[in-house]
């Protein structure tokens, strides 16, 4: 913060500085053909702490609408969950996706 000398009796004031909210960005899951509708439903548990009643309804319209929403943060986090996301379905030899788009 920028602090000047107003000229008033040694008075200091502080300029305001302007903050912006950060951007907002969405995780989108992909379907695919060949990832088990079960291990879905572990993923978005373990990685976006979903129910299992959520998780399951997520996975179904994955499944039926050829990709959904999961969630929505910040930058930081949203590319750390698909990176997690991609990881794990690496780990397990299935070529579960998902993406990150702004909000």
């Amino acid at each position: 913060m920028a602090v000047r000398d107003k000229g008033e009796a040694g008075l200091l004031t502080r300029d305001e500085e302007k903050l912006k909210e950060p951007k907002d960005y969405a995780v989108i899951l992909l379907n695919d053909d060949y990832t088990t509708r079960d291990f879905v439903v572990e993923v978005l548990m373990l990685i976006f702490h979903k129910s299992p009643e959520e998780a399951t309804r997520i996975m179904l319209n994955v499944h039926r609408k050829g990709q959904e929403m999961v969630g929505v943060y910040t930058w930081d986090i949203a590319i750390t969950k698909a990176d997690q996301v991609h990881a794990i379905a690496r780990e397990y030899d299935y070529p579960l996706r998902c993406v990150v788009e702004e909000a």
